[in-house]
């Protein structure tokens, strides 16, 4: 299956069709799987069902935490370990980019919750006054902070050109039916004020790698870029980030990119993926199978 520049997006009901001409799928977490409090039932059965018939499904999330803490946040909230096979993570990947720091010391600009992205590695955490460079995980408080809050923060490590890893690059998400800001926004926002930002998660090329090497450790071979499939709810992250690795993507409608109470049709479509270029090959309310 291969990505279709130009084509009309088809809206589908259900993911089975496109199961026969996938081996493996790369599944989003936060708006496919769960709301971030509540697992959603039929993908998880579209995940299992698809396994059950021989396919591999790989969940590509873009959480700052490293693969063993988001299969831990899985268990809490339900996300069964028989709907999957491996987890990459937006975290697994920005250890990497850590690691290129050497002795710098780094200001963690992101709650405590994160603070798992360093286990292992030889850092110096500082405060933001004496650090180096920056990684970025998230807002400190997610629940009640926006970006505004971070102005004088962030102006301050840009005057200084402190380098910054964003460990998520996604903007916002949606938690128990509520929006809120990931580090993606901070991150933004210190590159509109000239920072230098280097992203490790989706739309970004370097976790499409990892992942594509974890499905061909568990087949035995590489798996062909046509017989892959993406699935997930960011329009900038998950959609574009498949199709600029050339993998087919199906988008699963969420309140992320959708008004509450917007009908999932033709126009809404067009609004969302109004390039050609970087569509995906199909629209679906949620991952059903």
């Amino acid at each position: 299956m291969t990505a279709s520049p130009h084509a009309s997006i088809s809206l589908i009901r259900s993911i089975e069709p496109l199961a026969a001409e996938t081996d493996a799928w790369l599944v989003d977490i936060w708006g496919v799987m769960h709301n971030g409090v509540t697992p959603y039932a039929e993908a998880v059965t579209a995940c299992q069902n698809f396994r059950h018939q021989g396919g591999l499904v790989l969940l590509l999330s873009n959480s700052p935490r490293t693969m063993e803490g988001v299969q831990a946040q899985l268990d809490q909230i339900g996300v069964p370990r028989n709907a999957y096979d491996v987890i990459v993570t937006s975290g697994d990947a920005t250890r990497h980019l850590i690691e290129a720091f050497g002795s710098k010391g780094i200001f963690h600009l992101g709650p405590e919750r994160d603070l798992g992205l360093y286990g292992g590695l030889n850092v110096q955490l500082v405060d933001a006054e004496s650090a180096e460079a920056v990684v970025c995980s998230g807002l400190f408080d997610d629940t009640s902070e926006t970006p505004t809050d971070y102005a004088e923060l962030l102006s301050g490590l840009a005057q200084r050109t402190l380098p910054m890893v964003c460990a998520n690059p996604d903007v916002r998400v949606e938690r128990g039916g509520r929006i809120i800001y990931c580090a993606g926004a901070l991150a933004n926002a210190y590159e509109e004020l000239g920072g230098d930002v280097s992203y490790a998660g989706k739309p970004f090329a370097p976790i499409y790698s990892m992942a594509e090497e974890r499905l061909a450790a568990l087949k035995g071979h590489p798996i062909a870029r046509d017989r892959l499939l993406a699935i997930g709810d960011g329009v900038k992250t998950d959609i574009a980030g498949a199709v600029a690795a050339d993998i087919a993507a199906v988008y699963v409608a969420s309140a992320v990119h959708m008004v509450r109470g917007a009908v999932l049709d033709a126009a809404q479509l067009e609004t969302l993926f109004p390039d050609p270029a970087a569509r995906p090959i199909a629209a679906m309310t949620e991952l059903r199978w």
